[in-house]
């Protein structure tokens, strides 16, 4: 299929004729509900769209450049390089066959569908194959027919999880690079095993296995899932808790309210040479870990296996005037009865919020105390919403004692996020397949 019109001006009648036959084949391949992930340069490949308001969006804002391979709308990542001199073969754009849509007994093919917001598991293709930028000699090789471009971040992210989604642990193994990587990390995770730790049971492994392609350290081990995962936010304080160096304050050197510096005293004011450069490593006084809120709960939604339980508290629970959940207090219905548009909506989430301290170092003489920041989801039932795997995490407060009544400054990052899902945040229902 000719792509060139991707690169004219969306003035053109190339551009608009272009769109049109992308939207034909688009929806002829991969429709569901009459809709189809919009890759318009805002949507990005990310929100369900009608043909009247992709069209729209693709003829104002454009289609992103580094989307030449249509693998969100029908189109089969290749099986091997297609040279400038050869003509494509018909099955280069058609479904694959019954042979290559096996489901992956492990998951993680629906983990990536989930992860990148392709939830039609039954209408959204099977990919196979490598890169598509493997094999790259000067950027001159085509593919297609068309000179190729660098796929966009998101596309790249995709095709590199997919490489090590389809490289076998070892010869015969049923199991993947990634899929092997993933169960280590929650490994990691449940257990409670340290960095250090998991590097020595890597190495373990190793020595026992060594046919197998096992990362050589959990660095490397955390670089084949980190674009699985939902990263964190590293956000200067002042040990005193008297404010955050966020947002408008960002890059403040001193605090506002006491005067002291942001970072801590160093050993010697000389600066050292890097590269010719006169560099002076300064450490921060204290570090917030903050997640964010929003793709977390986007995340909940766009999973196939928790987006249903959502709505479990408007329409799964037994309503006999018993106290079994949160949602049959008199307080949830004093809340509802006050913002009756916030309660029609069974998918509006309800959020509880707890904190302790604790010593991370297991040390009753170390003075130091960590304050992790959990969020429990109310809407889920009470057999699933007060499991460990169901908590979500908002921030980590560190610090040789605890934040006290101060602990509203470190909330600043959470009650912005708040007030935007208060707001409304689009996002899609994997379990009803439709935007809300």
């Amino acid at each position: 299929m000719d792509k060139s019109w991707m690169n004219k001006s969306r003035l053109s009648q190339e551009y608009v004729d272009g769109v049109e036959q992308f939207l034909d084949y688009a929806f002829n391949n991969l429709s569901s509900d009459n809709k189809i992930v919009c890759p318009c340069i805002k949507c990005k490949n990310v929100r369900w769209k009608t043909l009247e308001v992709a069209f729209d969006h693709l003829a104002c804002d454009g289609i992103l450049q580094g989307y030449t391979c249509w693998f969100f709308h029908g189109e089969n990542v290749p099986l091997s390089r297609t040279s400038s001199t050869n003509t494509p073969s018909p099955s280069s754009t058609s479904h694959p066959t019954t042979n290559n849509t096996s489901t992956r007994q492990d998951g993680t093919e629906e983990l990536l569908r989930d992860a990148f917001n392709m939830q039609h598991h039954h209408d959204a293709p099977t990919f196979f194959g490598a890169h598509p930028t493997d094999g790259m000699e000067g950027g001159n090789e085509t593919h297609m027919g068309l000179n190729e471009e660098q796929p966009s971040e998101e596309a790249s992210k995709f095709y590199k999880l997919l490489e090590d989604m389809n490289g076998k642990l070892y010869d015969g193994s049923k199991h993947s690079i990634l899929y092997f990587c993933i169960h280590l990390f929650h490994l990691k995770c449940m257990c409670g095993i340290t960095g250090k730790g998991l590097d020595y049971l890597i190495d373990f492994l190793k020595e026992f296995f060594p046919i197998a392609t096992i990362p050589a350290n959990s660095h490397e081990s955390k670089k084949v899932i980190k674009d699985l995962g939902l990263g964190y936010e590293k956000i200067h304080s002042w040990p005193n808790d008297c404010m955050l160096y966020w947002e408008e304050k960002e890059m403040q050197q001193e605090c506002h309210v006491c005067g002291a510096s942001r970072w801590l005293p160093t050993k010697s004011t000389q600066p050292e040479n890097v590269d010719g450069d006169q560099v002076l490593y300064k450490q921060p006084a204290k570090v917030l870990r903050y997640f964010p809120l929003i793709p977390r709960l986007q995340r909940i939604f766009m999973s196939s296996k928790t987006s249903t339980g959502m709505s479990w508290h408007a329409n799964g629970r037994t309503k006999d005037g018993s106290l079994r959940h949160p949602a049959d207090a008199e307080a949830w219905r004093s809340f509802d009865a006050r913002y009756p548009d916030f309660a029609s909506h069974p998918r509006s989430v309800r959020l509880g919020l707890s904190s302790n301290g604790f010593n991370p170092f297991k040390l009753l003489s170390t003075s130091y105390s960590t304050w992790p920041v959990v969020l429990i989801p109310y809407n889920l039932p009470p057999w699933i919403g007060m499991k460990q795997s169901s908590f979500i995490l908002s921030m980590i407060i560190p610090g040789e004692k605890g934040p006290g009544n101060d602990i509203d400054v470190f909330m600043e990052p959470l009650i912005k996020e708040v007030k935007q899902l208060w707001a409304g945040v689009d996002t899609y229902d994997a379990s009803l397949k439709q935007n809300f």
